[in-house]
């Protein structure tokens, strides 16, 4: 019995051991790398370095888009997200199911898309509004490259996340609060603004500084309508210096790269500070609220929220796919002007397109397939461990995910702008910096929801192998990998949905061969060619939206909340 003790004690040291260099290499070196070059003598980000961004007007004019740009999204976000969630919440209305996917789904869509779809609907060679005669003149500023426009499709974008985390506190409200007040006569406005949004500031607050990273670290909305108006924020100002100097600048990127950084705590530690203010605690759980009926309200309610969607969803959607169609920029939409050309020329003939669709597919499958694979070891520790430092693994892996893209990207730069030592190898310009990039980045939509999985176990079937003999590994392997294999599967999907088409990261470390699917678009872009553009868009949105109706297909085996879509 000793034996088996000591070779128990011996693969869980093993296991930890490994998931320790994992999160070391994934998680804490990059940062690491990054801080090194801020405190070290002779660094990258040198002396030199730091006074040039300081001195430089392009750093604090970005800066200060940045917070506008940042706040103001974040703002509309809040707005939306928050009363969308009280509306399908808290009250009778219809059809809730279909709504919670239809305004889940811009989440769910690469930013660079929305920014696409939305310019493509409002410009002035839009063949939405040339089928109603309304477009603007050919030349005519597209009223969405501003900085109201940023806002806006920031809002957007973000609105679904901040839906999701406020929707989530709706849930756990006491019920017996809600009836004690509407039995002594509060109304319902009153309600909501004494009871349910007071105990919801924690969860509205955790909304607004997620909302707010996001929001600052966000790439391809800025790109697609700030740079053609001269509008830079922090990332694409790191975007514009990196195209123009390369590893000289490196420097220069890496203090703005911190810069973004520090904004974004900042946004996280303010929030921390307001809901330290108050109490919000709640002494007792109980069931969910009981709806509240809209009576003669509610078909107008209802017509709204389908309108909202509409608007922030379908509508761009459908501008982008007959952008996707026509043969050309500026030419109207007809029987006779259709075309699929757009669709075989960067599926076939254009060389970047088509390997830009191979090299996602196959970074996201990657980048996929390892996350599931660590989440279930990693989730293990997290979820059943009890040492006292399970909680720092666990915001280690968050890390990379909770900072903006941009601090992962320059950190991935600085690391491997060298050969990795002793063995000579070489990631700097390759596509292998982007897969190190995609695996660190999204790690954690793999290990949420497996961790979920396991607070959903009943863990008296591994204590009784363990019992039986049965090592850690083979435990793993034959009671607990199968058990939590639909949660970390799902996570899995969420991984390959997100990467597909990312351009935050792999804007900062492509080179010639390894473009993705978000780098050619946005060259399509900046080239002119919209309709190549949009026809690249279509394909990813209907594989996500594919991916996003087979994931369905486990929901049956999932816990709640893994899957944001669904109801």
């Amino acid at each position: 019995m000793s034996t088996r003790i000591r070779e128990s004690r011996g693969q869980e040291m093993v296991l930890t051991a490994a998931v320790a260099i994992v999160i070391v290499l994934l998680s804490l070196l990059p940062m690491l790398r990054l801080i090194k070059e801020i405190v070290a003598p002779g660094g990258t980000l040198s002396t030199v370095a730091i006074k040039a961004g300081l001195v430089s007007p392009a750093t604090w004019i970005a800066t200060w888009h940045t917070l506008v740009v940042g706040i103001g999204g974040t703002l509309l976000a809040v707005l939306s997200g928050t009363l969308v969630a009280v509306l399908v919440t808290l009250t009778d209305i219809r059809a809730r199911s279909a709504m919670v996917l239809c305004y889940v789904m811009p989440l769910m869509i690469a930013p660079q898309v929305t920014a696409l779809a939305w310019l493509q609907l409002f410009g002035p060679a839009s063949p939405f509004l040339k089928l109603f005669g309304a477009a603007p003149p050919l030349g005519t500023r597209n009223p969405l490259y501003s900085t109201s426009g940023i806002i806006l499709l920031l809002g957007v974008q973000y609105g679904p996340l901040v839906f999701l985390l406020v929707r989530a506190g709706l849930r756990k409200l006491p019920r017996e609060l809600i009836e004690a007040a509407r039995a002594g006569g509060a109304g319902w406005f009153t309600v909501l603004v004494t009871i349910v949004l007071p105990l919801m500031t924690p969860s509205i607050m955790a909304a607004a500084a997620l909302a707010f990273v996001s929001c600052v670290g966000n790439f391809g909305i800025p790109a697609f309508l700030g740079i053609p108006a001269n509008y830079l924020v922090l990332p694409t100002l790191i975007y514009q210096k990196l195209a123009g100097g390369g590893p000289a600048v490196l420097g220069e990127t890496a203090f703005l790269s911190v810069l973004i950084g520090i904004i974004a705590m900042a946004g996280i530690l303010a929030q921390e500070i307001m809901s330290r203010r108050r109490d919000y605690r709640i002494s007792s759980t109980s069931l969910a609220a009981e709806p509240y009926e809209l009576g003669r309200w509610r078909p107008a309610v209802q017509a709204g929220m389908w309108l909202l969607i509409i608007v922030v969803l379908f509508l761009p959607l459908f501008g982008l796919v007959l952008t996707s169609l026509v043969p050309g920029y500026g030419i109207a939409l007809t029987a006779k002007t259709a075309t699929f050309d757009n669709y075989r020329f960067v599926l076939f003939e254009h060389d970047a397109a088509s390997r830009a669709f191979f090299n996602s597919f196959w970074l996201s499958i990657a980048a996929a397939f390892f996350a599931v694979l660590v989440a279930v070891p990693i989730g293990y520790l997290i979820a059943w461990g009890k040492q006292r430092w399970v909680r720092l693994l666990n915001l280690s892996v968050e890390l990379p995910y909770a900072l903006p893209g941009v601090v992962l990207a320059i950190a991935s730069l600085l690391m491997f702008l060298r050969p990795i030592p002793l063995t000579g190898i070489q990631l700097y310009n390759t596509v292998w910096i982007i897969l190190y990039a995609y695996i660190a980045r999204f790690l954690v939509l793999a290990l949420r929801p497996t961790i979920s999985g396991y607070h959903q176990i009943d863990r008296a079937l591994e204590e009784a192998a363990q019992v039986a003999g049965a090592g850690l590994f083979t435990r793993m392997r034959t009671i607990i990998f199968p058990l939590v294999a639909p949660a970390a599967i799902a996570g899995g999907l969420l991984i390959f949905m997100t990467a597909l088409s990312e351009l935050t990261v792999s804007a900062l470390l492509w080179s010639s061969g390894s473009e993705t699917i978000g780098v050619v678009m946005f060259s399509f872009e900046q080239g002119g060619d919209s309709n190549y553009a949009a026809a690249m868009s279509v394909i990813t949105v209907a594989v996500t939206f594919v991916l996003m109706l087979v994931t369905n297909l486990l929901a049956p085996y999932l816990p709640t909340g893994v899957l944001p879509w669904r109801d």
